[in-house]
């Protein structure tokens, strides 16, 4: 446990590299559990909507798409923003200029992401994001490959989804 708190500490220390003042953002982490980082420069995240993400993970539970989303993404880091119904995987910046994929949408420069608390693992009520999959240190991100991959799942589970509905009528 003592080791997860300081990779935990050291990821928090790397994140805020991206704070516009990193004073501010410790303050609205302890404050409200999140705080507006800037994507581009040591990150850039990729969008995927939650219904995407679940038909991806064939499955709506909180553990199991937790699970499959650490598999397929190599423990590659991932927000899960409920009110918004949309994850986050977190990519090397310059993934952003590969541009956009379908079904999801690459954050880069000129955007701001809600960053949970490294400490901020589980759903909570009064927060609106936390790491489905924590970040494991500074620096470690998720493969962009990886999540193109998860994208067409999801996008083929869909897909497959559709046309069964459509033979229902």
């Amino acid at each position: 446990m003592h080791l997860r708190r300081e990779r935990e500490l050291a990821a928090a220390t790397w994140l805020l590299l991206s704070a516009r003042d990193a004073k501010a953002a410790r303050h609205e982490w302890a404050t409200y559990g999140v705080a507006l980082l800037r994507c581009g420069a040591l990150f850039s995240a990729v969008r995927m909507p939650a219904g995407l993400v679940h038909a991806a993970a064939d499955s709506e539970g909180r553990e199991e798409v937790a699970h499959f989303l650490d598999v397929v993404l190599r423990g590659g880091p991932v927000i899960h923003d409920a009110g918004g119904r949309q994850f986050y995987a977190l990519t090397p910046a310059s993934t952003a200029r590969y541009g956009q994929t379908a079904g999801a949408e690459c954050l880069g420069s000129d955007s701001l992401l809600g960053v949970p608390a490294t400490d901020v693992t589980e759903p909570d009520p009064r927060r609106s994001a936390y790491w489905v999959v924590p970040m494991d240190g500074p620096g470690t991100l998720c493969v962009p490959g990886a999540v193109a991959k998860l994208v067409g799942i999801g996008r083929d589970a869909l897909d497959r989804a559709e046309g069964e509905g459509e033979g229902d009528e």
